[in-house]
């Protein structure tokens, strides 16, 4: 059974092969945006007290597999600039 990482880099890695090192660079640079940073730590303590309504749930599980997925990206961008120094 392939695992959800293997699937997603299935369709990631082809991506990756396209950056140049310009495009690497920034990827790898990429701020996270001040409000979305304030919103993640408002639900992240409602989640710690148990607090969150299902829309607030559902809006937190989407905020972490945002930032999984950037992280990936930034990790496969880094990998790039890796392989070129």
């Amino acid at each position: 059974m392939e695992t959800s990482s293997s699937t997603l880099d299935r369709f990631l890695d082809p991506v990756a092969e396209c950056f140049t090192a310009g495009v690497a660079q920034r990827i790898v640079e990429l701020p996270t945006d001040p409000q979305s940073v304030e919103r993640l730590q408002q639900l992240r303590e409602k989640a710690n007290f148990g607090t969150l309504s299902d829309d607030e749930r559902a809006e937190y599980e989407e905020f972490i597999e945002a930032m999984d997925l950037v992280a990936i990206l930034k990790a496969k961008a880094k990998a790039v600039l890796d392989k070129q120094s």
